[in-house]
């Protein structure tokens, strides 16, 4: 019997060392992978037995190895969604936005089920690694085993460490005994790399908030100038990159579509370029690349985004406010007060509560798009006596999980939003789709398309007296979706003539599809780039 509860104690441990932290390596493989931690902590436990020093090390190992399990955890859906690791430091943020996500896509019941699993699971591990250690502790050995055991250990650490030396290149091994390591310490390589990310995190939030004190704009003017007191909308299309353009899966459907509206537009007047913007993220996390644009500061973690927030950066929208423009923010995805939004000098926030739906919510999509740019007509475009605006506009209809989608309506017909119902519960559940990784990117498909439909029949409608749009996507979805790789995501500028002509010299080529040889400009240099060609700038 101590011997078979030796063996499974010992399997545990190998299970939780071995644990994956990234999709990738979620295979069978990963079962024949040898966790050089495991001798050097069955070694430790035997030599220490249960005295004082045995207890501490249990108690360090326990905590330890449930927490990098943890992260390892966090590490497989941030990988899975965001194409990165989970950052301990500014990543924290993640938790509350991912239960909102769900619960908006699969409903309360499935997701409180969900975490309380995920819970119990959590919190069962270190009282089965309480349990494990504790065993191995526990065995009867003669004190000459234990020393033998202790002096086992000190081959076993070196080893460990330089296995861990080896794969971070903190050193190079001899290629004889590099090959000769017969495993790897996953585990304990994971917890060191999360404490040097901890210190490069510092160092560049430190450094960050140093640039942001740095903006060649401050002073500059006159801005804006060359609107000509007409707007200025900047819109955002979610999860649209360029896998729309790459992916055969999408490249029939959103292709024509754009050809379509393109000839349209063409035919009432309007000019259009296009070209690519490198986003600082995938799948999530809009707000980075809203952030990015508004700011001319690179946000590719929530740490420097709370960096932003807390300096006197000034944005796109403040100096719109000091060149005479009404600045305005679209935001039908916040269902509570956007608490950030003071800082991007808006004069006016429209939250989903402000917009006037009373339709009932496409799952996590709280309204439609088209009803979205139904209502900046109504409440701010409309109005008579106005100032030229320059407006944010974040769309949703494509954010996950895509499904119901809704289709384009007249215009004049919209009202509340309850034209649209028919739609919302209309199809497959998303516990449903998100079964079949192959629906779910048909679905995808359908719902980019109608983001598409809706600016096209917006930017038609007002092609009498056309604002100047520049439309681009916020992000790629996640890989899985995307299927390619890459940060890039298209860029549309659509408008007068003599407005879109000016991003010409950006490389950005006439129409709505970019080529893929198409310059692309980095989101940090599009608020400088928008403010330079729309201004005749004096900096002297």
């Amino acid at each position: 019997m101590t011997t078979v509860r030796a063996a499974l104690s010992a399997l545990l441990l190998y299970l939780v060392l071995i644990q994956p932290n990234h999709p990738a390596a979620m295979t069978w493989g990963a079962l024949a992978v040898f966790p050089l931690e495991l001798p050097a902590l069955l070694a430790a436990l035997l030599a220490l037995g249960q005295s004082w020093a045995g207890l501490a090390l249990r108690v360090a190992a326990v905590v330890l190895i449930w927490a990098i399990a943890l992260l390892k955890l966090a590490d497989f859906g941030t990988f899975v969604a965001f194409n990165r690791g989970f950052n301990l430091m500014v990543d924290y943020n993640l938790v509350p936005a991912a239960w909102a996500l769900a619960r908006g896509s699969f409903g309360l019941p499935l997701t409180v089920l969900a975490v309380g699993l995920a819970l119990i699971a959590a919190l069962g591990l270190p009282i089965g690694l309480w349990w494990a250690t504790g065993v191995w502790a526990g065995l009867r050995l003669p004190a000459r085993s234990r020393v033998l055991a202790g002096l086992a250990l000190v081959p076993a650490l070196a080893l460990a460490a330089a296995e861990i030396g080896q794969a971070r290149r903190a050193w190079a091994l001899p290629p004889g005994v590099a090959d000769a390591i017969p495993g790897t310490a996953f585990t304990a390589r994971v917890g060191f790399e999360r404490l040097k990310q901890m210190q490069a995190t510092r160092a560049d939030l430190t450094a960050f908030r140093r640039a942001a004190t740095e903006d060649a704009l401050v002073g500059a003017g006159p801005l804006f100038d060359r609107l000509d007191a007409r707007d200025l909308v900047i819109v955002y299309v979610e999860s649209y990159g360029r896998s729309s353009f790459e992916n055969p899966l999408y490249i029939p459907t959103h292709s024509g579509t754009l050809r379509r509206i393109q000839a349209e537009l063409s035919a009432q007047g309007l000019a259009m370029r296009s070209g690519w913007a490198r986003a600082p993220m995938i799948g999530g996390q809009s707000w980075l690349s809203h952030g990015s644009v508004a700011s001319g500061l690179w946000l590719d973690t929530q740490g420097r985004y709370r960096a932003m927030v807390a300096s006197q950066r000034r944005t796109l929208f403040h100096l719109a406010q000091e060149a005479g423009f009404r600045t305005v923010a679209i935001m039908p995805a916040h269902v509570l007060p956007w608490p950030e939004g003071a800082f991007f000098g808006f004069d006016a926030i429209y939250n989903a509560a402000d917009l006037g739906y009373r339709g009932l919510p496409f799952n996590w999509v709280t309204m439609p798009d088209q009803f979205t740019l139904h209502a900046l007509d109504r409440l701010e475009r409309d109005r008579t006596d106005r100032s030229p605006l320059v407006v944010q506009v974040a769309l949703v209809s494509s954010h996950a999980p895509w499904v119901p989608i809704p289709e384009l309506v007249d215009w004049d017909d919209i009202g509340d939003g309850t034209i649209f119902d028919e739609w919302a519960v209309s199809g497959d559940p998303p516990e449903v789709v998100w079964r079949d990784h192959d629906r779910v990117r048909d679905q995808f498909r359908l719902a980019v398309d109608y983001s598409l439909q809706a600016i096209g029949a917006w930017a038609a409608r007002h092609a009498e007296e056309p604002p100047l749009m520049i439309v681009m996507g916020d992000h790629e979805p996640a890989r899985f979706v995307s299927g390619v790789e890459g940060f890039d995501v298209p860029v549309h500028v659509i408008g007068p003539e003599d407005l879109v002509a000016r991003f010409e010299g950006l490389g950005w080529i006439e129409g709505l599809l970019p080529s893929p040889k198409t310059p692309t400009v980095r989101m940090d240099r599009l608020r400088d780039e928008i403010v330079e060609r729309l201004s005749n700038l004096d900096r002297s």
